[in-house]
């Protein structure tokens, strides 16, 4: 379970980093984001990736937590990159489908 949470919570936060910048988010809505959006995308794209570690070490502790984490952060990676790469629109369901993967587990890991 930890590794969905965690898997979940990375992939938004990465893609919340990638469409900040410009180039990813024209892919994916065809214009660039306004400063503001930007700012606000790239600060949740930290905030969610920070929440991903602390899920990870609040799950499987302070040993293990961080090399799941690491594993789910690669893997959401590689998902990201692929996406961007071919299928850039797929962004748009790929990211709720991972909110709620990770609520699903987190709240399965807490039963």
């Amino acid at each position: 379970m930890t590794l969905l949470v965690s898997a979940g919570l990375s992939f938004l936060g990465l893609s919340a980093l990638c469409l900040s910048l410009s180039r990813h988010h024209q892919a994916v809505w065809s214009a660039p984001p306004d400063r503001r959006r930007a700012l606000a995308l790239r600060a949740a794209g930290w905030v969610l990736v920070a929440l991903s570690l602390a899920a990870a070490i609040g799950l499987d502790g302070g040993t293990f937590g961080p090399v799941h984490w690491l594993g789910s952060l690669i893997a959401a990676g590689l998902c990201l990159i692929v996406a961007l790469s071919y299928r850039p629109r797929a962004v748009v369901w790929m990211a709720p489908a991972a909110a709620v993967l990770a609520a699903v587990a987190a709240l399965g890991s807490m039963a």
